[in-house]
């Protein structure tokens, strides 16, 4: 349990809920309720092991972030996952209430262990052990099948260790569910990309024998394409999605949209992980209520590169 000021509120609340749930307790040292559910909660955070972080804000004294909480009564808890309030509730409730409410918010045991094990991958995965890394994902999801993160994750680290078929057999799961995420789609792109490369004769061509064939046509939109492919799997992106903008450009339903598709994954393999506690809503609480200073966000060179292909992308279909 943490008692919390608008000092450090950013850092103990809305930071950390990106990465724990945060039950708030909405206390005043007058308020007799508050005495009963203050233990309650106290005890509960210990049984739960790590499952959810108990801060404290004395109202009276931190109005300012009560203020931007709305809250009206105290005792009141909110529970904040990922900077913002997903629920809450009011008063001094028995034991079992307090437990059914955390239990229907908070990532269970496995979920836990599932977030630790791909948390060990990206740092195996950064100091070069990359079959460790895999033993790590493949880890993870079988103690947590739900978790979109993890199955995207080690999805793509196996494509990029060309192991093809686990790859396809992690990814299935995905391209069955309705609806289909678009990363997903992404990555069954990449896959036809490599398998592209591995079954045609042209994957071990040089670029100056594809270039010198589109010299002699520029509508010969399957050489290009095969280009295309070959430069996405040997990490020339942008080539990649200049060849594919020439094709959409010229024919935007030939090869029944293949180069569109290719395009969109590029983009969505290539975009950055939003980053935690930052562009509109940084520096503000739940709500939008600035606390704490405006942030100024850069966007990296990467997302500008993106943002501009989808641009591109966007004028060529129109």
């Amino acid at each position: 349990m943490i008692n919390v000021t608008v000092a450090n509120f950013e850092a103990e609340v809305i930071a950390d809920s990106h990465h724990i749930p945060v039950l708030v307790d909405f206390w005043a040292p007058w308020c007799g309720p508050c005495k009963v559910i203050g233990p309650l909660l106290e005890k509960l955070e210990t049984e739960y092991a790590g499952r959810f972080k108990l801060v404290k804000i004395d109202s009276d004294q931190e109005q300012q972030i009560a203020s931007a909480f709305g809250i009206r009564s105290i005792p009141t808890c909110v529970l904040l996952v990922g900077g913002k309030p997903v629920d809450g509730f009011m008063g001094a409730l028995p034991e079992g209430q307090v437990k059914a409410f955390l239990d229907k918010h908070l990532p269970s045991e496995g979920e836990l262990l599932a977030a630790d094990e791909a948390g060990d991958a990206q740092a195996l995965l950064a100091a070069g052990d990359t079959q460790a890394a895999l033993n790590k994902l493949a880890e993870a999801l079988h103690l947590d099948p739900a978790n979109d993160d993890v199955r995207f994750d080690l999805v793509r680290l196996l494509i990029e260790c060309n192991m093809v078929a686990d790859a396809k057999q992690t990814l299935a799961p995905a391209l069955a569910a309705i609806p289909r995420q678009i990363r997903f789609e992404a990555l069954q792109q990449y896959l036809l990309a490599v398998e592209f490369v591995a079954a045609d004769p042209r994957g071990i061509w040089e670029i100056a024998q594809f270039d010198a064939l589109i010299a002699a046509n520029k509508r010969d939109f399957d050489t290009r394409l095969a280009k295309a492919r070959v430069l996405m799997i040997d990490g020339a992106w942008t080539a990649a999605m200049d060849e594919l903008l020439e094709i959409i450009m010229r024919d935007k339903a030939w090869g029944d949209a293949a180069p569109r598709k290719t395009l969109v994954a590029i983009l969505e393999l290539l975009t950055p992980p939003k980053p935690k506690n930052t562009g509109a809503d940084a520096g503000k609480a739940a709500g939008g209520i600035e606390l704490l200073g405006k942030t100024v966000v850069e966007q990296d060179p990467q997302a500008q590169m993106v943002a501009s292909y989808r641009r591109k992308l966007s004028m060529a279909l129109n």
